[in-house]
This record gives C-alpha cells, structure tokens and sequence, in this order.
C-alpha cells in the first residue's frame, strides 16, 4: 500500500513539473510578476525637464525594463526563448511622461499679471477668443485677469494643444493625483469595518 501511494506522489509531482516547464516555455518577457524584471527611468530632456520620446496622444514614453538573472522568457519582438544575464534588455513598457510643446510657465504666468488686462496670456496660451474677449472688457473688468493669474499659478489653464507647461528644474510642477479602480486605501482602525 505503502509502494502504491509513493508511485501516485511521484507521478502527481511529474505531471506537475511537466505543466510548470511548458508554461515556463509560452512565458513572454511582458508577461512577468514584479521583482522579475525592473524598468529603467525614462530619459529627461535638461531643456524641457520632460521625458524624451513621449507620444503626444497617448502621453507615454517607451522604457527600456532588464530582466532578473536566471529568468527564462521569450522577449519582446522575438518568437525564441532566452535565460537573461541580468544587464540585459527584454522588452519595453509604455511610462507615462510630460509632453511639452514650447510653452514656458513662467513666461504665461508673468504675461497673466502685467498684461492678463489685454488678453496677451491667452493668445499665448493659445485661446484667441478668450483673449479677444479679455482684450475688448480689459480682463473682464481686472476679474477675469485676477482669475487667470489664480488659474494659470496653479496649472490648471495649461496650453491649448494638450500640453505640459515646460519648468525650469527648480520650478514648482504640479501633478494632479487622481484615485482610480487600482488605487489602493489603507484602511484606519478607527473606521471600524466590522
């Protein structure tokens, strides 16, 4: 009985290891867990303090993600398995990024304050009816330049064409945290969910 139970365990481990070794082998690189793999940090323009390469539309850049010593996967635009060193490149993930158009903060904000009366900060911006109508009522009565200086302080009238506001590398960039499906509450102990 003995013998019979040991001869089930010894094929049960076998079907198992067979199982492990063909997924193993239909493994692609972009297909690994975290700490299989790290993705470099995206490369930054000195001029524009943004991402190089990034996609205007979708506001990704490639980075270039090393897979771990000893890990067997297929890699990006390849068809054939490979055990990667450590130092080598398996394939890219998109990372979000700053896509920046020739739009300098600091210029729109000093526009906005001396001459926001005549609409020069929005035909700067790219809004051309927005200046016009600040231009013909001197900022909406000096209202409308007051909230535009608020507005264009706290980033939130960007440039027409989508883009980001290019700093300067001690500038004050604002990123807007947004809470999504995948964001993750620590719960307190005082909220009692019992």
């Amino acid at each position: 009985m003995q013998l019979q139970s040991n001869t089930v365990f010894c094929f049960v481990f076998y079907i198992i290891l067979q199982f492990k070794n063909s997924a193993a082998s239909n493994l692609r690189c972009e297909d690994l867990l975290m700490g299989q793999f790290y993705c470099k940090d995206p490369v930054i323009d000195t001029e524009t303090q943004a991402e190089i390469n990034c996609d205007p539309e979708k506001k990704t850049t490639p980075t270039e993600c090393v897979v771990a010593e000893g890990i067997t996967c297929i890699p990006q635009n390849s068809n054939t398995l490979y055990t990667f060193n450590g130092t080598e490149v398996g394939f890219y993930k998109e990372a979000p990024c700053r896509w920046t158009n020739g739009y300098k903060f600091e210029t729109a904000l000093l526009l906005s304050v001396f001459l926001g009366m005549f609409g020069v900060d929005r035909f700067y911006l790219g809004y051309p009816a927005i200046g016009l109508l600040k231009f013909s009522t001197l900022g909406f009565f000096f209202l409308g330049q007051l909230i535009d200086i608020l507005l264009i302080a706290l980033q939130v009238v960007k440039p027409s064409d989508g883009s980001e506001y290019i700093m300067n590398y001690f500038g004050v960039g604002l990123i807007h945290i947004q809470a999504n499906n995948d964001t993750y509450i620590k719960p307190d102990e005082s909220w009692n969910m019992s």
